[in-house]
């Protein structure tokens, strides 16, 4: 199972899409045990679900943000639209914040247009992401939920920070 985890990650981050009529969308659901996986893997990345290692890893173009397409930055402002008005005070509410933010996370997915070290970079900022949503739709409690909804905050909000 932790292959095929690590497999449709791995899908998620090199889908982007190459031509128009190719279409790759990731679902967390098909996630037995995403905690349990994303921190398996993160450990080797220094990274995990509550945390925001890629701030780490990814980089400024000599100084500058990246030049985003504007599907991306459609896709970051239905996240944060998503992320805002979506209320949690139940575990269910959670698991609805992660299924809504899981299909506005596939519109990122399936209608990039990046290409090269933009696109590069920006997966350093959206596989962590997917992780983040995954292990939101499988946790078992509200007092994670709201850790791992704390982190994807910072990992939404972010985007910015590196890309226009």
């Amino acid at each position: 199972m932790k292959h095929l985890i690590f497999t449709i990650g791995l899908l998620a981050l090199v889908s982007c899409k190459d031509n128009k009529n190719q279409e790759t969308i990731t679902h967390s659901d098909a996630v037995e045990h995403p905690v349990d996986a994303v921190n398996e893997h993160h450990e080797e990345d220094a990274s995990d679900v509550y945390g925001n290692a890629w701030t780490e890893e990814i980089e400024l173009n000599n100084g500058d943000k990246w030049e985003s397409d504007l599907t991306t930055n459609e896709g970051v402002k239905k996240l944060q639209h998503t992320f805002n008005t979506q209320a949690t005070s139940s575990l269910a509410d959670y698991h609805k914040l992660a299924e809504l933010l899981n299909e506005d996370k596939n519109y990122v997915v399936k209608n990039c247009t990046m290409e090269g070290p933009a696109h590069d970079n920006l997966h350093v900022w959206l596989h962590p992401l997917i992780e983040k949503i995954a292990a939101l739709t499988q946790t078992e409690s509200v007092e994670d939920a709201s850790k791992i909804k704390n982190s994807i905050k910072e990992n939404i909000y972010g985007y910015y920070d590196y890309f226009k």
